[in-house]
């Protein structure tokens, strides 16, 4: 359950802000996803940022496309896109709007609304699996394209809220290279970016990238 004092809403400056001081502050937060079927909350362990045209891993990182639009957008706001053709993965858009950063929501526990993930979730062995990955997690939420976009900051009704939580202690965050990521910003030196909470049975194991090999 949620304590009373962790539902307070986060405010559009949270986002506001440079994206690698947003990452690591989401660790803890709860993003609650209202759907026809009833409330889904999750408290974040694992992300990854994104620093748009300063990050070669970005999708903005040669510009704005109709894909990416959404980056460019004030921060607070929610940007899904789809990958190898079958799964949605979702990120919240951070920094001044025009500068096209986000953070990438690789994994997090369920909190709320169990019974309704695991039936989005059939492969999960357990509930520790239900959002163990970005793909998983967007399943588990029931994200898709439709969602591209969504004010997660807004103070009406939204299918999408991200509340005060209870952020990661310092001494239990921990920071490494992103999961994947080919090329220059795979290069894990220069863009530790992903960061977990320490110990934490949901977080997704790291896997770097591995380049296809051409058939002979």
């Amino acid at each position: 359950m949620i304590a009373p004092s962790d539902r307070t809403p986060l405010p559009r400056e949270f986002f506001a802000r440079p994206v690698l001081d947003v990452a690591p502050d989401l660790l803890g937060r709860i993003l609650v996803r209202s759907t026809p079927d009833g409330p889904i909350a999750l408290r974040l362990t694992e992300v990854e940022a994104y620093d748009g045209p300063n990050d070669p891993g970005s999708h903005a990182f040669r510009g704005r496309t109709a894909r990416n639009a959404v980056m460019f957008g004030p921060p607070g706001h929610v940007y899904v896109y789809f990958t190898y053709g079958m799964w949605h993965c979702m990120n919240l858009v951070c920094g001044p709007e025009g500068e096209a950063s986000g953070v990438l929501l690789r994994a997090g526990e369920i909190v709320e609304g169990a019974e309704l993930a695991r039936t989005r979730r059939l492969s999960a062995r357990n509930d520790k699996e239900l959002a163990k990955g970005p793909a998983r997690l967007a399943t588990a939420l029931g994200v898709d394209r439709a969602l591209d976009g969504t004010d997660a900051c807004t103070t009406g009704d939204t299918p999408i809220r991200i509340l005060t939580g209870s952020p990661t202690p310092s001494d239990q965050l921990r920071n490494g290279p992103r999961t994947g990521v080919a090329g220059e910003g795979g290069n894990g030196d220069a863009h530790p970016w992903r960061y977990w909470v320490a110990d934490d049975p949901t977080v997704s194991p790291y896997r770097p990238h591995v380049p296809k090999r051409r058939r002979s």
